[in-house]
């Protein structure tokens, strides 16, 4: 497989594992040892390549250990330090990798809990691990940007210099895309108050505060869905519809089902035949959900009766169902908190486009749900 290929597989498996996995040495033999082998290219099993239970007594410290160190060339070039799979990553977490920074040749140290790779170097003060990451890489939520510097640090084209050369630039863009992300999330005070005195002239009082707090969030997801519906417009060839609230669009003739446990997915059929329109819907939809996540982590499965669209290629995390198969009627499958689906009929693909919001709320639903 291709190295984004391989980082995708092993994303799919941390979504699908995680649950299972309860302490740091299951995280380091579920994920952490893939993730070195796989992605990075190093021989876990050489000590040659990768160090377990790395030791280098640090002043009065005897007998610490580091979980993995890799070597190239008989130096030590990157520390790996780990924690278990269902713990949040802090900094304090990292106070074995400041020591055996200062006392080994390694310029890239790692703090990870399977899912979510915190890299840092030196910027600061020269061989002093910085206390914030340059590089930060969430298999839940795949920065493809980082994808060339994550190639840099792999055993066949290990590009050091030219890691360590890009390191600040990607320190401070990375903080500044994950602060943009969280304002469009839940706008901060200075955030509502910066664009109000941008389009208001008046007084900045609480009611105006109040006010503006919910324009200011409305504002930035129609920027957001007017931004998706242009690339959607590019990407096929047509005029992206105005995306409207897909609550509205439920008209009479829509028709609910029961709520599925498990959403099982019809498996191992003969008579199952994926249609271009098929292929089609989904990519409308995948567009639609790429607002909320990455492409690679919205797939698809077939199934004789309809067409699943699911996040993380999970049956428990359903995006919609395209029922194409019937001979006059088309449907859209939507999803409500509950996993409630809602059989839409549409008249063409193009009708997709109005169940956007709805879609979109599936998505945020599941991928909130994947995050501790």
């Amino acid at each position: 497989m291709e190295f984004e290929e391989r980082l995708v597989a092993l994303a799919a498996k941390v979504q699908n594992q995680r649950d299972a996995i309860q302490t740091e040495e299951a995280t380091k033999n579920a994920f952490i040892m893939p993730f070195i082998s796989t992605i990075l290219g190093y021989d876990v099993f050489n000590p040659l390549e990768v160090v377990p239970e790395f030791t280098a007594d640090v002043g009065i410290k005897r007998g610490e250990k580091i979980d993995y160190a890799i070597v190239r060339d008989g130096e030590v070039q990157i520390l790996i330090e780990c924690k278990a799979s269902m713990g949040q990553l802090k900094i304090e977490h990292a106070s074995q990798l400041f020591r055996y920074f200062a006392v080994t040749n390694a310029r890239i140290a790692v703090l990870t809990n399977g899912q979510v790779y915190n890299f840092y170097t030196d910027l600061d003060a020269p061989n002093r691990m910085d206390e914030k990451p340059f590089l930060v890489l969430d298999l839940a939520d795949i920065d493809e940007t980082l994808i060339p510097e994550l190639k840099k640090l792999t055993k066949d084209v290990f590009d050091l210099d030219s890691v360590i050369s890009a390191a600040e630039e990607l320190k401070y863009v990375g903080a500044l895309k994950r602060e943009i992300a969280a304002q469009f999330r839940e706008p901060s005070d200075e955030w509502i108050k910066f664009f109000t005195s941008r389009v208001y002239d008046g007084a900045y009082t609480q009611k105006v505060r109040t006010q503006f707090t919910t324009l200011v969030g409305k504002a930035a997801r129609q920027f957001l869905n007017e931004r998706v519906n242009e690339r959607l417009k590019s990407a096929l060839g047509a005029t992206a519809l105005p995306v409207s609230s897909a609550v509205d669009a439920h008209g009479p003739s829509a028709v609910q089902s029961q709520p599925v446990a498990d959403l099982d997915i019809e498996q191992n059929s003969d008579e199952i035949d994926t249609t271009l329109e098929e292929l089609e819907g989904y990519q409308i939809v995948k567009a639609i959900a790429c607002a909320e996540v990455k492409p690679q982590r919205v797939v698809h499965r077939d199934a004789k009766s309809y067409f699943a669209v699911l996040l993380d290629d999970n049956n428990r995390k359903p995006i919609a169902r395209l029922w194409f198969n019937g001979k006059k009627q088309k449907y859209l499958g939507v999803f409500d908190a509950e996993k409630v689906e809602t059989k839409i009929p549409i008249d063409s693909l193009d009708a997709i486009y109005e169940h956007a919001e709805t879609i979109r709320a599936s998505v945020r639903l599941h991928a909130s749900n994947s995050v501790l």
